[in-house]
C-alpha cells in the first residue's frame, strides 16, 4: 500500500499545479506574437468595429495552394506556430475558411442595419471569416461571435457571404492591417491589408437620417423628466438637416423641451423654426420671450438680437 501511495500522490500534485496554471492563465495577458488590435468607424450614427490580431509575414509564404497536409475541412492552423505545418506550407492555403487574422476569429460588430457590398447585414455580432482564392475571396459574416480561429466554424451559422475581388499591390504590408478608406457621409470601404493582397468591401448605412432620427426618438423617449437638452437636440437635428427633414417631428420635440423647462435657447430655436416656415408673426412674439428670459438667465442674446432684427426687416 505505501507503494501505491508513492506513485500517485506526486501525480495529483501535477494535477493540481496544471489546474492552478491554467486559471492563472485565464486571469492575466500575456504577449502573443500577433497582437490584438482594433479599428472603429463611425458612419452617420452608426459604429462598426474590427476587432482581430495581426500575424506577421515572418519572411514565410502567405498564400497559395494547400500542401496534402493541409487539406483538413478548415485549411486552419495556428498562425503563430512555425512547427504547427511543414516549412515549405503556405499559411493560408487556397479555398479554406481562414480567420482572416489569428488566435481567436477576427470579431466584426455594427449598432445597426448595414449594407454589405449593396447585401443587407443585421445589426450584431459576428465573426469574420474568408475564404481566399488567388482571383476572388468571399466573406464571410457568421453568427457564432466567440471563437478559436476558424477551427469550430459553422457554415450553418453563416449570417452573409458576399464575394469579392484581390487586389494586387507592390509594397509588403508585414502585419495585417484593417483600415476604413475612404469614407462618405454614408459608407466606409474595409481594407484587409496582409503581405501584398489587398481585400476591400464596403460598409453602407443607406439612410443615415432615417437611423438617426429613429435613435433620436429613442433618446427623447428616456430622457429624465427635467432633462429639457436632450429633446432640443434632437429638434435641432430634425430641424436643421436637409436629409432629416422632419419639421412636424422637430417642432414636436421643441414643444416637449419648452414644456420642460423654458430657455433662452429653446426659445430662440422655436423663434427660428416658425420664421423659416413662413410665419413671422409667431416668430416674432416667441423671438421676443426668448430675449426676455435670455436677459433673466443672463445669457448673452447680442447675436440673436441681430437675428430677430433681420427677421423684422424680413431677411
Amino acid at each position: 500500500m505505501r507503494s501505491l501511495k508513492k506513485t500517485h500522490v506526486p501525480v495529483y500534485a501535477v494535477l493540481f499545479l496544471l489546474c492552478s496554471a491554467a486559471v492563472t492563465l485565464g486571469q492575466v495577458i500575456v504577449p502573443r506574437p500577433s497582437q490584438k488590435a482594433s479599428v472603429m468607424q463611425r458612419i452617420g450614427v452608426t459604429d462598426v468595429t474590427i476587432t482581430y490580431s495581426r500575424p506577421g509575414v515572418k519572411g514565410r509564404k502567405i498564400w497559395g495552394d494547400p500542401l496534402p497536409s493541409q487539406t483538413s475541412a478548415t485549411g486552419e492552423a495556428t498562425l503563430d506556430d512555425q512547427n504547427a505545418r511543414p516549412k515549405d506550407a503556405v499559411i493560408v492555403p487556397y479555398g479554406h475558411v481562414w480567420r482572416t487574422g489569428a488566435n481567436e476569429a477576427t470579431m466584426f460588430v455594427i449598432t445597426d442595419d448595414v449594407l454589405i457590398n449593396g447585401q443587407k447585414l443585421p445589426a450584431g455580432t459576428y465573426s469574420l471569416h474568408t475564404i481566399p482564392t488567388k482571383d476572388e475571396w468571399t466573406i464571410v459574416f457568421n453568427g457564432t461571435s466567440n471563437q478559436w480561429g476558424s477551427f469550430d466554424y459553422n457554415p450553418a451559422k453563416d449570417t452573409l457571404r458576399v464575394k469579392v475581388k484581390p487586389q494586387w499591390v507592390n509594397d509588403n504590408q508585414e502585419w495585417l492591417e484593417y483600415s476604413f478608406d475612404p469614407v462618405t457621409d454614408n459608407s466606409a470601404q474595409v481594407n484587409i491589408r496582409w503581405e501584398k493582397i489587398s481585400v476591400p468591401f464596403t460598409v453602407e448605412v443607406p439612410d443615415v437620417a432615417a437611423v438617426t432620427l429613429a435613435k433620436l426618438q429613442s433618446a427623447v423617449g428616456a430622457a429624465k423628466p427635467d432633462d429639457w437638452r436632450t429633446p432640443l437636440q434632437a429638434a435641432s437635428y430634425a430641424l436643421n438637416n436637409k436629409n432629416a427633414a422632419d419639421d412636424a417631428q422637430g417642432m414636436a420635440w421643441l414643444e416637449q423641451s419648452i414644456k420642460v423647462k423654458p430657455t433662452f435657447q429653446n426659445l430662440a430655436s422655436k423663434a427660428n423654426a416658425l420664421y423659416a416656415a413662413g410665419k413671422k408673426d409667431e416668430a416674432l412674439v416667441v423671438a421676443e420671450q426668448a430675449l426676455q428670459q435670455g436677459k433673466a438667465d443672463k445669457v448673452d442674446t447680442a447675436a440673436f438680437e441681430k437675428r430677430v432684427a433681420t427677421m423684422k426687416a424680413g431677411k
